[in-house]
């Protein structure tokens, strides 16, 4: 057998990418987004890797995870978000960049560098790698040895890494992630998921003894406490 071929993190000239323009400086949720934070801070050390899964697509599942990773580099960790969905990542589509993206797809697919998809974004302490091409085998992808050697090699780098994982209520690509992360949270949309379709991921996530951190409620209407969010922001629940 050959020697195993390792991953390896080397700081390049790499492009920076622009996210701040999707984090939202609403006062209600940034305090929402803090007491999330707080309660992964004192989770323990050995809570590094963070999986967000949800029921379905549109659950804000992706703006949550953005708004958690930047808020833990605000603090003065060092974080990377990793986005996993192969699948139907929009991440390209909401960012600014310059030049053509390559992702975790073309890295796990030996079609490029770790440092080929490595990317700096406009939040001090915050660095990502996208998503990338839709290939024809995503679970199979990050099933392989190589992503679980790229999850462990993150860890020696970064205080934190914020995966952002395809809605677990739709395909089992998280199911496959969850024993490899050290945790995952669940993000609900309080106005369209159902209980049923939440027990649902549940039971996925315990069949491959993912770790379940907690659930993070989205989508809160504030109608019954006086305001109301409207559809540009959403409400973040505590785990």
């Amino acid at each position: 057998m050959g020697k195993k071929r390792e991953v390896t993190i080397v700081e390049t000239e790499m492009e920076v990418i622009g996210v701040k323009k999707l984090l939202t400086d609403d006062y209600k949720v940034v305090e929402a987004v803090k007491s999330l934070r707080t309660n992964i801070l004192f989770s323990g050390t050995d809570i590094q890797a963070i999986g967000l899964t949800s029921c379905d697509s549109n659950d804000g599942k992706t703006t949550v995870a953005l708004q958690l990773a930047a808020s833990l580099a605000q603090n003065g960790k060092s974080v990377f978000f990793l986005d996993t969905d192969m699948r139907k990542s929009v991440l390209p589509y909401r960012v600014e960049h310059k030049e053509a993206i390559l992702g975790l797809s073309h890295f796990l697919s030996g079609n490029a560098t770790l440092n080929e998809v490595l990317y700096h974004t406009d939040e001090p302490n915050l660095s990502m790698i996208f998503a990338g091409l839709q290939p024809p085998n995503p679970a199979e992808l990050l099933g392989s040895e190589r992503f679980k050697n790229l999850v462990q090699q993150l860890k020696k780098y970064y205080d934190y890494i914020i995966v952002d994982t395809p809605p677990l209520g739709r395909v089992v690509d998280c199911a496959i992630e969850a024993s490899l992360l050290d945790g995952v949270l669940i993000v609900v949309n309080a106005q369209n998921n159902s209980i049923k379709q939440i027990r649902r991921v549940k039971t996925q996530l315990e069949k491959t003894n993912g770790k379940i951190l907690g659930v993070v409620l989205n989508k809160v209407s504030m109608r019954d406490r006086g305001g109301y969010y409207g559809k540009a922001y959403n409400q973040y629940g505590s785990y």
